[in-house]
Formats: structure tokens, sequence, C-alpha cells
């Protein structure tokens, strides 16, 4: 069960999704996911500060009919325990664009194929301060 899920939202393609927060002082590592419902995720981002035999990687993947698909790992590792970040999302509609707060980007394929997505969620050691949809 995600710490923080958001339903009914609207994520279309040409949008841009801004999200602000800060990992915990104490984070082992987070995630968010963007998909058209609870059980199908398009768009994984998982920054491991020191979880699942990572250590500083940003990890991107998709859930689709119970299955992880390809990860796609970032080139640098943009967080900071404990101190504040924003990722900004473009959607196109082959891809989502992942700004970092570094100036560091990862292009992620949309794997789903779908023009609006409507659930996004949060787990882990992370607080969320704000989710702008533009």
């Amino acid at each position: 069960m995600p710490g923080m899920m958001v339903r009914n939202m609207s994520f279309k393609t040409g949008q841009t999704l801004t999200i602000d927060g800060f990992p915990k002082a104490a984070a082992t590592n987070f995630a968010m996911n963007i998909g058209t419902d609870e059980k199908d995720i398009t768009l994984h981002i998982n920054p491991r500060f020191n979880a699942h035999g990572d250590e500083n990687v940003v990890v991107c993947n998709s859930y689709q009919g119970g299955n992880w698909c390809e990860e796609v790992r970032a080139e640098s590792f943009p967080f900071k325990l404990g101190e504040d970040f924003k990722m900004v999302i473009k959607f196109t509609p082959t891809e989502f664009q992942v700004n970092f707060s570094d100036g560091s980007t990862i292009h992620f394929p949309n794997r789903i194929g779908a023009e609006k997505y409507s659930v996004i969620s949060f787990d882990g050691d992370v607080h969320i301060k704000a989710i702008c949809i533009l």
C-alpha cells in the first residue's frame, strides 16, 4: 500500500508534472509511480540511497501485467538526504522526460502508450510538499 496516492487526476500528453519534496534524513529509498490505475505503472522512479543492492542510483521502470519490465538507470544521483528536490516530468506521446534538481535528465519511454494517466503514488522515505500539473 503506497504512502500517498492521488487518484482521478488528469496528467495528459503535452503536460508537465512538477514534484517538490525531500527524502527523510535516514532514507534508504523512495518511489514515485504514475499509471492508468493502481496495478499498472507506466513510470516508476526509485531513488535508492542504499536499497535493493544499490547505492546512490535512480532506477526507472514500468510494471505491467504483474511483471516488472527493463530498468533504466540515471547517470547521476541528484538526491541528498534531508534536502529539497524538484522533479519536472514532461509527458510526450512517446516518452517521459524527467528533469532533476541538479540539471540532469532521464528519458523514459511511455511503455503503456496511454495519452492520459490518472494515478500517482509515493512510497518510502519521502515527504512530498507539492504536486503541480500544467
